[in-house]
């Protein structure tokens, strides 16, 4: 196999692979940090979810790729085999575990989008925490929008109030 960069690039000790364990941490490190910038930088709840499944991803590639010995064989023994290097289990029984805490993170997270989605009509988090504001203001004024010395008819006070209540409260989310 041909390497697409001048041998010089390369050192005498580093072999395929060591470029392949190289490689594997380098896509982990590349994962995390789109990840991160998908969480920091987006305001859609979906594009900040996919962000968070990125992460996990990169860190679970990193496990794997922490564990990777070209020498190494599978650490099953069968028989009369002779003991040779053996990758250690341990990153691969971690990356397992996490691969099934990434999943109830993930549902929980799509969950809640949902929920904000029906609650708000949006998951733009800048436009959910304007409706948030907006409503936790009208929950603290608590009087009408009107002046105090204007009559009000009764149904022009429950329509207000109606109005008032297609709001979510805070409370109502969780």
């Amino acid at each position: 196999m041909t390497l697409p960069w001048p041998p010089e690039f390369i050192s005498a000790n580093l072999s395929e692979a060591s470029l392949l364990g190289h490689a594997m941490i380098a896509g982990a490190v590349g994962l995390i940090v789109i990840g991160l910038y998908a969480m920091v930088v987006e305001r859609n709840l979906a594009r900040i979810i996919l962000g968070l499944a990125l992460i996990g991803s990169g860190v679970n590639l990193f496990l794997v790729a922490v564990g990777y010995r070209a020498d190494a064989a599978a650490p099953i023994l069968a028989g009369s085999m002779a003991p040779t290097a053996m990758v250690d289990p341990l990153p691969q029984a971690l990356v397992l575990t996490s691969i099934v805490i990434d999943v109830g993170v993930l549902a929980l997270a799509l969950a809640l989008a949902i929920r904000v989605h029906e609650a708000f009509g949006t998951l733009d988090t800048r436009e959910v925490q304007r409706l948030i504001a907006k409503a936790a203001a009208e929950n603290d004024r608590g009087s009408p929008p009107h002046r105090p010395d204007q009559h009000v008819s009764p149904s022009v006070a429950r329509k207000e109030r109606e109005k008032r209540a297609d709001i979510p409260r805070l409370e109502e989310l969780m």
